[in-house]
């Protein structure tokens, strides 16, 4: 009897990836290829993807798994992407103008002058979004402004993991998770906004229907079924912004904080309250939609591993490993005997240390940046408990960043509650695999499908409170 799998096909920023997972979320099987996206040709700073190249490398890693995959009984497929990105296509899904980067910057400007359609922060208010120069709206904004007759020909924008579903299944979906990023949704409606689309300009025709995570949008057409070496015929089930997925397959409970550490700090939660109004307030502050109807995601947003990695290549070097660094700032006292750092470098103010004096070793240096950077988290908890109306019991930390165990300690030291470590990196595909086999009728909720997983943590508590 063959062995039954969802397949996940996660487009990430540096990495296509295709994961067969089974219904206890074991990961059978998996393929990866580099992503990137291409220079825009007549200007070297904008930035744009290929959804060709994007398909064509989900088809390299089916490939890759061919012989695995043979050995499967494929039950449903779900797509799981970053946010924000989209196109204008017509009524063949064919892309009138190339997927805008979300790190191209020709939308900056279209940011920074949005009040003359709506004030910044009235946007954020009905949406819950920030003001990020990536926001889809934006793009929207641009195009209406620089290509209006595309506009006019469109028959839909497709956010990413739509435009993929789409050559998937041939149905226009929009993924409520993806339009929970775009700064155009009602965010307590679960629909797009009347209001802000109505001030910019916009059209609610654009946007096709709305479809929640878990749904079947179709199924797999022929086509595309011998481009990923697959059989025809297989539900394809909705999923969209890997952070949700990535949240949710953690493990994450109602209320409990998750930090997501990397190169910047991500922390969310899952809540049933958000107070949009105060968001606007708090620089890095946001709020998305849940992967569940009924709970919101608010969350704030800081540069955190970049700066020790600054740290590790101005005072070691690139190739140092990152235990020496630990080591040697765990012979430092908490506190750092005075030597502290403020770590507010994207704004360039007072950035740098402080209380340095002649005894003082890199140790000292690396130890205030991990300080100074857990004080952030704590002042940002304090801010999101607030807008989202919680107590936090514990943190639940995913990342690169969890791996530094003095750090860990730190956290919960100065948090003075449980840090929850969890090593396994594969929370968006996890997570998405659970709405694919709850989708396809294996489990009567997400929740059930959650509940097969044995997840395994690892424990920091607070050795002194700081709270």
């Amino acid at each position: 009897m063959k062995q039954e799998i969802i397949l996940v096909l996660d487009c990430g920023a540096t990495n296509v990836r295709a994961m067969a997972v089974d219904c206890q979320g074991n990961i059978i099987a998996r393929a990866s290829t580099a992503n990137a996206s291409d220079i825009t040709m007549g200007n070297s700073a904008w930035h744009q993807w290929s959804l060709e190249a994007i398909v064509q490398r989900f088809a390299d890693c089916c490939q890759q798994l061919k012989a695995k995959l043979a050995a499967c009984r494929v039950r449903g497929i779900t797509v799981t992407t970053f946010g924000v990105d989209g196109a204008l296509v017509d009524g063949q899904g064919q892309l009138l103008y190339p997927i805008i980067s979300w790190k191209c910057p020709r939308t900056l400007a279209v940011m920074e002058n949005i009040g003359r359609f709506m004030p910044q922060q009235q946007l954020q208010s009905i949406s819950g979004i920030g003001a990020f120069a990536f926001n889809t709206l934006y793009r929207l904004v641009w195009l209406k402004e620089n290509h209006p007759k595309l506009l006019e020909q469109a028959h839909a924008w497709l956010f990413i993991s739509s435009l993929i579903n789409h050559r998937l299944t041939g149905e226009f979906t929009t993924d409520i998770t993806m339009a929970g990023t775009s700064q155009m949704l009602d965010i307590h409606q679960r629909d797009f906004s009347l209001e802000i689309l109505q001030a910019t300009g916009l059209p609610r025709s654009l946007f096709p229907r709305l479809v929640e995570a878990g749904d079947q949008i179709g199924t797999l057409q022929k086509d595309a079924a011998n481009l990923l070496g697959l059989d025809a015929g297989i539900p394809v089930i909705s999923a969209g912004h890997d952070t949700q997925f990535a949240i949710f397959g953690a493990g994450a409970a109602q209320d409990t904080p998750v930090l997501s550490s990397g190169t910047w700090e991500i922390l969310m939660v899952r809540s049933t309250l958000v107070n949009t109004p105060l968001l606007s307030h708090y620089a890095g502050s946001t709020c998305e939609l849940d992967s569940q109807a009924g709970l919101y995601n608010p969350g704030m947003q800081w540069l955190a591993s970049g700066v020790l990695e600054w740290v590790r290549k101005l005072l070691w070097t690139q190739e140092t490993p990152w235990l020496t660094l630990i080591n040697e700032a765990s012979a430092i006292p908490a506190g750092s005997e005075g030597v502290k750092m403020q770590c507010n470098f994207l704004t360039g103010q007072n950035a740098g240390w402080q209380g340095v004096t002649l005894s003082s070793t890199r140790g000292h240096f690396y130890r205030s940046a991990l300080e100074e950077l857990t004080a952030q988290l704590q002042h940002n908890l304090q801010l999101l408990e607030k807008i989202g109306h919680f107590k936090a019991t514990e943190l639940l930390l995913v990342g690169g960043g969890s791996r530094n165990t003095l750090w860990n300690q730190i956290k919960a030291n100065m948090l003075g509650i449980p840090i929850k470590v969890l090593d396994d990196a594969e929370t968006t595909v996890a997570g998405a695999a659970m709405f694919g086999w709850y989708g396809v009728g294996e489990f009567t909720s997400p929740e059930q499908a959650r509940s097969q997983v044995r997840y395994q943590y690892r424990y920091f508590y607070p050795l002194n409170c700081h709270r």
